[in-house]
């Protein structure tokens, strides 16, 4: 009986292998930007996942490219020093002193984590930040709020909390042909040597529309885009995009998450991804398989 059960469990790994063929055919030699945040990056056992699905697309010769979040690893260390922080519109006003705690922990601890579960399962990363041979170029967001009394816009001052204006592609490129992993972390260059504290979702958009990206992946812990019943949408395109977000259907967080989608679809990327990073092997199941993970948004 045991020999029998070992050989159904190998002959569905390898049905399960020879299904996946065709969808690394189409993949190899094209590039994926995922970004990769919330529990699927503070879970052991999700992070090991995590870091074997970046190997396996890179050694079947796929270009993945990692853009890593940190907002609780952050919010952690700026409460050890004391250091208090407040929010606008889900972002974190980021005064000099908190830039420095983002960039620490961001390109530190967090950044340091990610590559070394990589290469410790094989493969070969290195890690980045936008400030790394001019990557990203930022500039100031800028975010504005209608005072209620005199109804009349004011200008919010996030600090150094930045957009990208720029991204150097051709650097990104130079890892397509090697066996290097970029894992990136989201800080930006000013144009006057400013740090600026970049949204990872955002980050993740402008890199995957300056490298023409395949698919731009965002790893999120929720089960993808819901409809008005709580089911998921499994795909949609652009114009209907837009339109759940104008009748309320997509509200909240999930609303930047899909005009970040939309934003890269617009620049050429393939489609996008949101994607439940709470699944294992999430990465795989929406890349190899015919039914996906999450909600894919396309032209």
């Amino acid at each position: 009986m045991a020999s029998k059960i070992n050989k159904d469990t190998l002959l569905r790994k390898a049905r399960t292998l020879t299904e996946a063929l065709p969808f690394m055919r189409r993949h190899a030699g094209k590039s994926f930007v995922i970004k990769y945040g919330g529990h699927a990056m503070v879970d052991e056992a999700l992070a090991e996942d995590f870091a074997r699905d970046i190997v396996l697309m890179k050694q079947v010769g796929m270009n993945p490219i990692v853009v890593h979040g940190g907002g609780p690893q952050i919010g952690k260390m700026l409460e050890r020093l004391k250091i208090e922080s407040s929010f606008v519109d889900g972002l974190r006003v980021t005064d000099k002193a908190t830039i420095e705690v983002v960039e620490m922990v961001l390109s530190g601890s967090i950044n340091k984590s990610i590559v070394g579960a990589i290469n410790k399962i094989g493969g070969k990363a290195v890690g980045l930040s936008g400030k790394d041979s001019g990557l990203v170029i930022a500039e100031p967001l800028q975010r504005t709020r209608k005072d209620p009394d005199s109804h009349i816009e004011q200008i919010l001052d996030l600090g150094f909390v930045g957009f990208p204006k720029q991204v150097n592609a051709d650097f990104l490129r130079s890892f397509e042909k090697s066996d290097v992993i970029p894992v990136i972390a989201p800080i930006g260059l000013g144009e006057n040597g400013e740090t600026y504290n970049i949204n990872a979702d955002t980050m993740a958009g402008a890199i995957a529309g300056a490298l023409k990206a395949e698919r731009l992946l965002l790893l999120t812990d929720v089960v993808g885009v819901l409809d008005k019943d709580k089911n998921l949408i499994a795909d949609m395109n652009e114009d209907q995009a837009t339109s759940l977000i104008e009748d309320g259907t997509i509200q909240g967080g999930m609303i930047p998450k899909v005009e970040t989608c939309i934003r890269a679809i617009h620049e050429d990327v393939g489609a996008s991804v949101i994607i439940d990073g709470r699944v294992e092997h999430a990465l795989l199941l929406e890349l190899f398989t015919e039914h996906g993970a999450g909600t894919l948004i396309q032209k």
